[in-house]
């Protein structure tokens, strides 16, 4: 029965084009991405929030150590990744916090991204200019 408390969790979540790798084990609530602390990688308090949501959300701020490995894209899609695959553990770890983060939107995969530049126009919205003379 104790070796099953002892076990690590692990999910992966994607934002854009990020993608995290998430280890949850019981601990005392540190949290390290790419081998730093989460107040080292993140300056800004807006990604730290979206980090810690989740765990918020559930009372699990200091229950668990989290070990992060992230790669993709800039560090505020790399923070949705991050939240994305830590609502995955938990929801997994226990189904009763499902109903909770699913009602806040954070089980859900957000696959909004970057639409394609289009041929024969400047972007993937914007035209070239044109001229009617």
């Amino acid at each position: 029965m104790a070796a099953s408390k002892t076990k690590s969790l692990h999910a992966v979540g994607k934002r854009k084009t990020a993608v995290a790798r998430v280890y949850m084990k019981p601990g005392t609530g540190n949290i390290t991405v790419n081998k730093r602390s989460l107040d080292d990688y993140y300056i800004r308090a807006t990604s730290k929030m979206v980090v810690m949501q989740p765990l918020e959300l559930t009372a699990n701020v200091d229950k668990w150590d989290i070990n992060v490995n992230v790669v993709g894209g800039g560090l505020s899609g790399q923070a949705g990744a991050i939240r994305h695959a830590i609502s995955r553990v938990l929801s997994e770890k226990d189904p009763e916090y499902r109903a909770t983060l699913k009602a806040n939107g954070l089980i859900t995969r957000d696959a909004r991204k970057k639409e394609r530049k289009l041929y024969g126009q400047r972007g993937a919205r914007a035209r070239f200019q044109f001229s009617k003379r």
